[in-house]
């Protein structure tokens, strides 16, 4: 995309129908209803007061639109449409950085749904700008394209009644399917707001992804930002506006290694990984007990060879999440002096040979961070969430808007619809229960971000 001629006026960026409930998995249609998020956490909303009337009113302004309103109906229009761009790029795997073959399909089908112009960027993200009628401003709808299963994951789509199985069907090849219908039914309806617009399909969110592609966004075009919206998550009552930070770390402890009889008396990197657990523990309970929600976990562990040898690497990764960044920087601090302990200890311990060594490696860097509730984008999705009929709820969750709002960016995550479950699992199923609604969702808030400074 060109860049746009810099405004003065605006601040640096810092860099860096109902379908049928049959075969549904018990108990799913509840979860989804209260908009709960994986990972996250339910707020209630501000008062409507007299903010929310006033946005109530824009949301309803935008709806008289004639444009506005064939938009809304080509979504339901191409609701079998959506639904076979959900099976197709769902059956294209997607492993954590191996995204490559779905970028290029996703990539293929935003030029076909009416970008002005797509584009893969260095790190593999695919982006579509559909330009707009002024100009001066930029909002972003995305979604991820990577799931968090390994290379060599059946990724077929079982049907059965009307529920989709497949590993990712939902987390979030569903929220690339609303960007495609979003594009496709503004093309079809000729809506052309004020705000250029691009349509992100982002890599690296799951996992040890890290983020990367938000953040190498965010390093580049995405510096003009004004509004970012994502899609990830389940329901269409919650908005995201909260991120939930976290870092993670894997730790090595190494020796030389040996027979557990003939060279016991060496260091032993396994003693020194559980002292360093216990260590942590001890400390981190005390710091997770009371204070702004914060958590740890010891995910993994692995090292060794057989049961009568001493080690030579034992590892463990790491990872601890909270809202509040000091929170988070104090619990990050106390693991990093309870290994460092771990690996002074282990070493008094040592008759023969040489000391044990440490590797710290962070893997992990999610910032904290909150849009306040009265911001515009915030206002918007909440109004429009109540334009369906939704008491909307803000919520906090680890997803790829916690980059913009770390970034002073305003930033929601709204949910992809229908009903769904057990994600990250390979029995992850969704129904398409009136999934054209967050669809329609989704296009309403990026056209009330947008703008129009001229009702046609």
């Amino acid at each position: 995309m060109q860049p746009r001629n810099h405004d003065p006026r605006r601040p640096t960026r810092p860099t860096l129908d109902l379908r049928s409930t049959l075969h549904r998995p018990t108990g799913a249609r509840n979860l989804f209803a209260s908009g709960f998020l994986l990972g996250g956490l339910l707020v209630a909303a501000p008062p409507l007061g007299a903010q929310g009337v006033e946005y109530d009113r824009e949301i309803s302004t935008l709806l008289s639109r004639a444009d506005v309103q064939g938009a809304m109906a080509e979504i339901v229009r191409l609701d079998e449409w959506t639904q076979e761009q959900l099976v197709t790029l769902t059956e294209i795997p997607a492993p954590p950085f191996m995204e490559a073959e779905r970028a290029r399909a996703f990539a293929a089908r935003l030029e076909a749904a009416g970008a002005d112009s797509v584009w893969t960027d260095d790190v593999g993200n695919v982006l579509a700008l559909r330009k707009g009628r002024v100009g001066q401003k930029m909002v972003v709808l995305g979604a991820h394209m990577d799931t968090v299963f390994p290379e060599g994951t059946d990724v077929t789509v079982r049907v059965r009644g009307d529920t989709l199985f497949a590993p990712g069907i939902g987390d979030d090849t569903r929220g690339m399917a609303v960007i495609l219908t979003v594009l496709r039914a503004m093309n079809e309806a000729e809506v052309r707001p004020d705000a250029d617009l691009i349509f992100l399909g982002s890599v690296g969110e799951e996992g040890l992804g890290d983020l990367r592609g938000v953040k190498h966004f965010f390093s580049g075009t995405g510096r003009e930002t004004d509004a970012f919206v994502e899609v990830d998550g389940g329901g269409i009552s919650s908005i995201v506006s909260m991120g939930l930070g976290s870092i993670r770390y894997r730790v090595t402890f190494r020796g030389e290694g040996g027979h557990s009889w003939g060279a016991f008396g060496l260091v032993n990197p396994a003693h020194a990984l559980g002292r360093a657990i216990r260590e942590f523990a001890e400390v981190a309970d005390t710091l997770t007990l009371r204070g702004p929600r914060t958590s740890f976990n010891v995910g993994r562990i692995g090292g060794g060879t057989s049961i009568n040898s001493i080690p030579f690497e034992a590892w463990m990764e790491v990872d601890m999440r909270s809202e509040s960044p000091s929170s988070l920087e104090k619990i990050s601090t106390a693991f990093l002096d309870a290994v460092r302990r771990a690996e002074s200890e282990e070493n008094l311990f040592a008759r023969d040979g040489q000391p044990v060594e440490l590797e710290i490696e962070q893997i992990g860097l999610r910032p904290s961070g909150e849009v306040d509730p009265t911001t515009p984008l915030v206002q918007r999705a909440m109004a429009v969430t109540r334009y369906f009929g939704e008491e909307p709820f803000l919520s906090r969750s680890s997803t790829n808007s916690n980059i913009p709002i770390s970034l002073g960016i305003p930033a929601v995550t709204i949910g992809r619809g229908g009903a769904g479950g057990e994600n990250h699992s390979p029995g992850e199923w969704w129904v398409n229960e009136d999934g054209y609604k967050a669809i329609q969702r989704a296009l309403l808030i990026v056209l009330a971000e947008a703008g129009f400074s001229r009702q046609d």
